[in-house]
């Protein structure tokens, strides 16, 4: 009885993770945080050697029957061949890099780009933001693999993308967008908003004078509190109605 008890807790385990990404996907979209390209993704629940991720779609039109399982490696997990993104290396190197992190989001929100190409920083300004950390680093693929396409596309560089991103819950990547990352897909959600709202505050600030940022100490309580149970389920609340799944 115990281990069919245990059995159904594990399987509401992995079915409510694969809801929620289900659900990050829909709010990043519905957020202005990813369009036709990015992805997101959620270590899994049981075995921390694997994530699980959509196939090759458009984060707007993902749902359950397109989440598929990946080792660490990348490397797709059962008998299933459809296509998957080409990028989810970024994914499974920093899952291998950073056992700290649960859930990795990868995006291309216009109004964090200009900050990928200069030495402006994106540190937080607004208290919301708080959650992106005190450090934005910038990976510049330039230096270890000189021209490419744009992607990261193999294992080599997403270690080398995780490496830039050291302890930090985001980076930019020039020229290109940006990661973040989070304990849960709830938080990375909040990350990943908290970034795109930070650059475009920034950009609206910069004209009217010198910024006074956060201080290290604000950003430290502030984040802690905003990551915390209550506000958390706050935001995801308003997240999860405004994509239009009202009650979830």
């Amino acid at each position: 009885m115990s281990t069919d008890r245990e059995t159904k807790e594990e399987t509401k385990l992995v079915e409510a993770a694969i809801s929620d990404l289900v659900l990050a996907n829909r709010i990043l979209a519905r957020e202005d945080v990813i369009d036709s390209f990015g992805h997101v993704s959620v270590r899994h629940p049981l075995r921390n050697d694997r994530y699980f991720l959509s196939r090759s779609r458009s984060p707007v039109n993902v749902t359950r029957e397109d989440i598929m399982e990946f080792t660490l490696d990348g490397e797709l997990v059962g008998e299933d061949h459809r296509r998957p993104y080409n990028e989810r290396h970024i994914h499974g190197a920093i899952y291998k890099d950073r056992p700290d992190v649960n859930s990795v989001a990868h995006h291309h929100a216009r109004s964090i780009i200009p900050f990928t190409m200069n030495d402006i920083s994106l540190r937080p300004i607004f208290h919301m933001s708080s959650v992106i950390g005190k450090e934005v680093p910038t990976w510049d693929s330039q230096d270890e693999f000189g021209d490419t396409n744009m992607l990261v596309d193999s294992m080599e560089m997403g270690h080398s993308l995780s490496r830039a991103l050291e302890q930090n819950s985001v980076a930019l990547l020039r020229g290109h967008g940006c990661i973040c990352v989070a304990a849960n897909v709830r938080a990375v959600c909040m990350v990943a908003t908290g970034l795109k709202d930070n650059a475009a505050l920034v950009q609206q600030s910069l004209p009217l004078g010198p910024l006074t940022p956060l201080t290290d100490g604000e950003i430290e309580k502030t984040s802690a509190m905003l990551l915390g149970d209550m506000p958390l389920a706050r935001a995801w609340d308003y997240w999860v109605s405004r994509a239009g799944y009202p009650g979830l």
